[in-house]
Order: structure tokens, then C-alpha cells, then sequence
């Protein structure tokens, strides 16, 4: 009996048995490192993009298609096993396309290649006939005295050249989104554009424009290959007489939607990791770069996240944002519908496929070792930190601009208004390889920003 009463007294200081076919428990946090190497040889991404834009094809907002686009979405994510998949629509005005064509009269007669501008007006069924006007530039236009554009089709041309952060967009762009209500206000007739593009080729880039109160007009860009033959034949000195015929149609009131789904977090007070891109592209490709791949980008890391095992710290919330093209109203609407929710970090896939060279952060004072850790993490993919403060991309600016924190994760954009916007955004674009690059980085980014031990939170508030 003593021997018995020894030993059970010794039983609580002895390391008990393992059972012999034990489950390891499961690592509290990401092996960063693991993850992004497993995500180098990731499939997911292309298998995403791949089925959008051959099941779904173009995808203009509020229209049928980007309707069967959300349907495909929530399918999607609910077999990749995400949760709370659901649909939050919106209302929205629709601009659908129609015929587009126009032709050099006089002085050399000839057809030009050329693509409607979203939210541009019709002409006559028959067309109109005009003399085109010529301008350099936005900022010529602004010039003109009135009398010389009145009942003339204006023509605006620029010089967008190829850089590796697109940074020629957001002025060169001002030509599409700003030149045909300055048209307007003069008393043209109708105005076309040389597309904001750095390609040479007859594909026209289509995209929106602003007209604000003011009437819209009969707007279109011609291929950069038809714009520089338009720009010989007016240096010839002769005057030069187009027919330009162009027939959308509006409607006021039409529906799309945010598609979102989660990633659950242990700790709610920590806030929402937002990833995503925007689900509707413009009708003339399917949408492959623009911004298939983005969306396929953010989902297939949040995937990784998910399939690691490992309960991620904060929510990461995924969002395919609806009607980004022709004016934001996804990102706007998701702003105004969760402004009582806390957010701790937000970013966005909305600029092609090719590879990240660097990372840009916008964090407040608290949360440096975030970009710390990034720097690290990111170095072995070639990717290097940048010297600005992240703005968010498109859909979640809004949320970046009322204080919420951002990561931008900044692909090559050497090649990407080659094909933005217009019939060449198609999936053989895409580069397997660089695609998956785009996914290792963004697996890192998330699992590093949703498990941080670092406090910031800040909750968005309607505008």
C-alpha cells in the first residue's frame, strides 16, 4: 500500500503520456515565411479570373451581365468556403452602349476606329456632320474663345507616354473625364479624344466621363492609331469635315451591388482588414486586368489565410465593389452602408496583373512595426518600400480620404494602359507567373496586417 501511495503521490509531478497518434497543436501564429512560399506556386488566382471572364465575359455596371457577375461572385466565394457571403445592392443610374462610328468627309474621305464615352450623349440616329476643331491639350481647350468650337465636333489630343507607377493617368486623363464638359459649356456639337492610352493600335479605350449639371454631348475616343491620322490629315491645313454617329442610351435608375465576404477574426475591437477590387469592367474586353484579376488577387490570399487554420486576429473582409467605372458608387456605397463598423486597415487590386515592385503604407504613429515587418517579408519577392503615403486604390479611396489606414500594393503599370479600357483586356494578357507574385505578396501583406499585436481602429463616417 505504501508503494501504491508513493507512486500516486508522485503522478501529479510526471509529464503525462503522449497518446502515440496525437494531432500537433496549431501554431497561434502565420509562418509568414511559409506562406509566402507556398503562395508562389498559387493557382487560385487564374482559376478566379479565368472563370469570371469566360463564364461572365464584359461586365458593364447596372446592366444584366454585372448582375449575372454578382450571382457568379457569391457561388464563388461560398465554395472557397468564405463566410457571410451576401450581396449589398445599390441603385444607380444606366448608360448602355449603342452603334459608334464616324468617318473623315472631306478633305481625304475614310473611316476611323473609335469607342463611345461612358455617360456620353446620342447623335441624330443619322449622325451629326460637323467641322472638326483641334487642341492640345486640356488646357488649350479651356483657352478657346467659344465662337471657334460653337456647332464643331472638338478634337482634343495629348501626349500619355508609359511609366512604370502610371502616375500619367491621373493628368492625362483629365482630357476623357474633364474635356467634354468644357465642350459643352462652349457650344460644340460633339467631341472626340485621342484614348488615354500609351499603346499603338486601333483599339479604342472607352471610360467615364464628368459632366456634373451640364448637358452631356456626343463623346468618343478614336484609337490612337486613327488619332495620329486624324493629327496628319489636320496638318495638311485643309479644313476637315466628320460624321460622327454615336447612339447610347440612359436610363435613370438601375441596380448593382457589392458582393462581400469574411474571414472571421478572434478579436472584434481590433477591427476589419478590407481587401478587394471591383467586380464590373467596361463592355469592350471581359475585364481580364481590369479588374479580374484584382479581385482574383485579394481573394486568393484571403484563401491562403483561410486554409492556413489559423484564426486571423482581426476580420478580413472581402469586397468585389460593383459599378466602379462609371463613377465609384460601389466604394461610396459601402462607405455610407458601414459607417458604424471599425476599420483598421483597407486595400485594393485595381491596376492589372503584372508584378509589385514596391509597397506604400499609410499607418498612424503606433503601428511602424507593421511596415517593418512588410519590409522584411516583401524584400525576397523584389519588392521595396516606398516613400509616399498609401491613397488606396478606386473603390476604397473614400475610405482612405475620411482617415482610415491603407497598404497600396504598386504593380508594374509599364504596359497597363496598353490595354485599359478597351477591346484588349482579355485574359491571354495575364502572366501566370507574375500573377502569382501579386497573390505571395498579398498573402504576406494580410497575414502580417489582420494578426498585428498593434491597436488602431478608426470607424468611417458618411460624407
Amino acid at each position: 500500500m505504501k508503494h501504491i501511495a508513493l507512486i500516486a503521490a508522485m503522478l501529479p509531478a510526471m509529464a503525462p503520456f503522449a497518446p502515440v497518434n496525437a494531432v500537433p497543436a496549431k501554431p497561434a501564429t502565420y509562418d509568414v515565411v511559409e506562406l509566402r512560399e507556398a503562395a508562389l506556386d498559387d493557382r487560385i488566382a487564374y482559376n478566379i479570373v479565368e472563370g469570371l471572364t469566360t463564364e461572365v465575359g464584359q461586365r458593364l455596371a447596372a446592366t444584366e451581365a454585372e448582375a449575372r457577375a454578382r450571382s457568379w461572385a457569391v457561388a464563388k466565394l461560398k465554395a472557397l468556403g468564405f463566410s457571410n457571403v451576401h450581396v449589398e445592392p445599390f441603385a444607380m443610374p444606366v448608360w448602355t452602349r449603342g452603334v459608334e462610328t464616324a468617318e473623315i468627309v472631306s478633305p481625304f474621305p475614310q473611316k476611323l476606329t473609335l469607342a463611345a464615352l461612358g455617360n456620353s450623349a446620342a447623335t441624330p440616329p443619322a449622325g451629326l456632320t460637323a467641322q472638326v476643331v483641334p487642341f492640345d491639350g486640356l488646357d488649350a481647350l479651356k483657352a478657346a474663345d467659344p465662337e471657334t468650337v460653337r456647332g464643331k465636333i472638338v478634337y482634343v489630343t495629348h501626349h500619355m507616354i508609359a511609366t512604370q507607377d502610371g502616375s500619367g493617368y491621373g493628368y492625362f486623363g483629365d482630357v476623357r473625364r474633364k474635356a467634354p464638359l468644357v465642350a459643352s459649356q462652349k457650344g460644340a456639337a460633339a467631341i472626340i479624344i485621342r484614348s488615354i492610352g500609351t499603346d499603338v493600335s486601333r483599339a479604342p479605350h472607352t471610360g467615364v466621363t464628368e459632366y456634373g449639371n451640364i448637358p452631356p454631348l456626343p463623346a468618343a475616343a478614336l484609337s490612337i492609331v486613327d488619332a495620329e491620322q486624324l493629327d496628319r490629315i489636320l496638318k495638311r491645313g485643309k479644313p476637315v469635315v466628320m460624321r460622327l454617329v454615336l447612339t447610347p442610351q440612359h436610363a435613370p435608375s438601375g441596380q448593382s451591388g457589392n458582393v462581400v465576404a469574411e474571414i472571421p477574426g478572434k478579436d472584434p475591437a481590433a477591427g476589419i482588414v478590407l481587401v478587394g477590387g471591383h467586380l464590373d469592367s467596361w463592355d469592350l474586353g471581359t475585364g481580364a486586368i481590369d479588374d479580374g484579376a484584382g479581385v482574383a488577387i485579394s481573394t486568393a490570399a484571403a484563401k491562403r489565410i483561410l486554409d492556413s487554420g489559423i484564426k486571423p486576429r482581426r476580420t478580413i473582409r472581402i469586397v468585389w465593389f460593383g459599378a466602379e467605372e462609371p463613377g465609384l458608387f460601389g466604394g461610396l456605397a459601402y462607405r455610407d452602408r458601414h459607417n458604424d463598423e471599425p476599420h483598421a486597415l483597407v486595400s485594393e487590386s485595381d491596376f492589372g496583373a503584372d508584378r509589385i515592385w514596391k509597397f506604400d503604407t499609410k499607418l498612424p504613429a503606433g503601428a511602424e512595426p507593421v511596415r517593418a515587418r512588410l519590409i522584411a517579408a516583401l524584400a525576397p519577392l523584389g519588392i521595396e518600400p516606398g516613400n509616399t503615403a498609401a491613397h488606396g486604390d478606386s473603390d476604397v479611396g473614400p475610405l482612405v480620404e475620411i482617415g482610415i489606414s491603407a497598404i497600396d500594393m504598386n504593380q508594374d503599370g509599364r504596359r497597363y494602359f496598353d490595354l485599359h479600357h478597351t477591346p484588349e483586356d482579355t485574359l491571354d494578357k495575364i502572366d501566370p507567373a507574375q500573377l502569382r507574385q501579386n497573390v505571395a505578396a498579398w498573402t504576406v501583406m494580410l497575414a502580417i496586417a489582420a494578426n498585428a499585436p498593434e491597436n488602431w481602429v478608426k470607424t468611417p463616417a458618411p460624407k
